[in-house]
């Protein structure tokens, strides 16, 4: 209101005009010189508070995406994710779904994964709607290996069947009558960039489907696998499963044949082994951290998982398979590599399913260790964006 009376006082003679327009351009710029000052000031309490008043939340836990696109031009990388559905698998995906830099185009169950076809399709297609994705088209592939009958403990898979007791919400997207091989090539090939396949568990879906289609391989960006023990003891006899097998990891020993007709397909592949997830076990403090801060719902089920393996975590015998793989498709940081030449033995035996260096086989780059600190940071702040 002052300023339109000055206004109005001014349109009497020429000097009088020029004062109210010099008295104008004081008030504006003592006017912006006190916005800035209250701007500044209020930085400078939220920075100290370390809070967003009226929230209650962490200035952290409402920071912007690790990668946001409101500030990237890039277009988000087309993902497909080949997985078995595990409970490390949920997290993996939890995670590549809030990433804004990924767009996931299709999840594709493993059939003799360790969850059976119909609770892997339901509860992926959960995860999808906890996540708020839209619809993203959701298939199983065959239930046995390529070849032989290795399979994970019937125990095991009866547990992630069940979700660990937990709930995912409810989802009225339609399940596909496609399978899993029918879905690969049609979506890898429908998209106009090159594709990012995440492998989860056993490969048998991803041979199948480069068999069959043998020019996927000219589609493909990188093949992201979790599996595989190169230079370290590999998971299956530690694991109460009653098998004689030193040095072979479980994904590959499921389906050794898949594993290899994969490595050999001339496919650019980054193999995230155990020699690089035995750096990122989940430990206490890591819970304790997403205990305190689990603002979002994905990290609230997050946290309800990593609850149920509790007794896991305080053995000190689980670690963060699956979201370490995922998190290095993202950022090429996280680990270091090195490239190796591989094959995966197939014979039945002790050493069933081992990936082995070897003169003539396959070129891999292979992450052969990871920051778990690193790690932790990027995995916490995805989940609570």
């Amino acid at each position: 209101m002052h300023l339109a009376h000055t206004q109005t006082a001014g349109m009497g003679s020429p000097n009088t005009e020029s004062e109210a327009r010099t008295h104008l351009r004081g008030t504006w710029l003592v006017l912006a010189r006190l916005a800035w000052v209250a701007m500044a000031s209020l930085s400078l309490l939220l920075v100290a508070c370390g809070s967003v008043p009226g929230t209650g939340k962490s200035a952290r836990a409402t920071a912007l995406p690790v990668a946001s696109s409101a500030v990237s031009t890039v277009p988000p990388r087309p993902v497909v994710i080949d997985t078995d559905m595990a409970a490390d698998d949920w997290m993996a995906l939890l995670y590549l779904l809030r990433r804004p830099d990924v767009a996931v185009k299709a999840i594709t169950v493993t059939g003799d994964g360790e969850a059976h076809c119909e609770p892997g399709i339901r509860h992926a297609l959960g995860l999808v709607a906890l996540a708020n994705r839209g619809v993203i088209p959701v298939a199983c592939g065959r239930t046995t290996p390529l070849q032989g009958a290795h399979a994970f403990p019937a125990q095991w898979r009866a547990d992630v069947d069940s979700l660990l007791g937990l709930t995912l919400p409810p989802t009225t997207t339609p399940v596909t009558q496609q399978t899993a091989v029918d879905i690969l090539p049609s979506v890898i090939q429908a998209s106009t960039q090159k594709v990012v396949l995440l492998t989860l568990g056993p490969l048998t879906n991803v041979a199948e489907a480069l068999q069959r289609t043998p020019a996927l391989v000219k589609k493909l960006a990188m093949i992201y696998i979790m599996g595989g023990a190169v230079e370290v003891p590999g998971n299956i006899a530690d694991s109460g499963a009653g098998i004689n097998n030193r040095v072979a990891e479980w994904n590959m020993y499921v389906d050794p044949h898949a594993a290899q007709v994969v490595l050999a397909s001339g496919a650019p592949i980054t193999l995230v082994p155990l020699d690089a997830t035995n750096h990122v076990p989940v430990t206490d403090s890591f819970y304790q951290r997403l205990k305190a801060d689990h603002v979002s719902p994905v990290a609230g089920f997050v946290f309800d998982v990593l609850t149920k393996r509790y007794a896991w975590i305080q053995s000190g015998g689980l670690y963060f398979w699956d979201p370490l793989a995922a998190a290095v498709l993202t950022d090429d940081s996280l680990a270091t590599f090195q490239t190796r030449a591989l094959r995966v033995i197939e014979p039945e035996g002790p050493e069933s399913g081992r990936t082995q260096p070897s003169a003539g086989g396959a070129t891999v780059r292979v992450a052969v260790s990871a920051s778990s600190a690193s790690f932790e940071q990027v995995f916490l702040s995805t989940l609570n964006d």
